[in-house]
């Protein structure tokens, strides 16, 4: 069952791509490149990577999502690696556990529970693809620690409007 949770703005830094079902590697994998940037730095991460979704063509098969860290306090970007914040506000979550590629049942159903509730998402619609104020997948579970995909954890949040 879903939860409405109150979030706050949370700093982090990040790098942008607009890829395919296939090629989400191509800015996932820079998480770890993100964390050795903040660890060669004196940082760490405040809480789990997270990919946000800014926006999404299903037909298309278009997606710009980031791949984000966050931190404490505000680090300065560098190169195509930047710093922003995610927006404080109230939050649609739920949490998957299992592999990334079931997240989309997952995310049908929150869609329909927060229908179901008369909830507005921040989220608009333009010539079939979405725009989101704020989506995020957030992996709590270290692929490092446990690299078998099925037993991860993630949180999905949707901010709403």
């Amino acid at each position: 069952m879903p939860q409405i949770i109150e979030v706050p703005e949370r700093p982090y830094l990040g790098v942008r791509a607009t890829v395919t079902t296939t090629t989400f590697a191509v800015v996932a994998d820079r998480i770890g490149e993100i964390v050795g940037r903040l660890a060669a730095r004196g940082h760490q991460p405040a809480d789990a990577p997270f990919i946000r979704y800014e926006s999404i063509d299903l037909a298309a098969d278009r997606f710009v999502v980031q791949a984000g860290v966050p931190v404490q306090e505000p680090v300065d970007g560098e190169d195509d690696v930047f710093a922003a914040t995610l927006p404080a506000g109230r939050y649609v979550t739920e949490t998957h556990h299992g592999h990334p590629g079931r997240l989309a049942d997952v995310v049908a159903s929150v869609l329909t529970w927060t229908t179901g509730q008369g909830l507005a998402l921040d989220l608009t619609e333009k010539d079939g693809t979405e725009h989101w104020g704020c989506r995020l997948e957030i992996y709590r579970t270290n692929p490092m620690v446990d690299p078998d995909p099925d037993n991860w954890d993630i949180d999905l949040q949707l901010r709403l409007a």
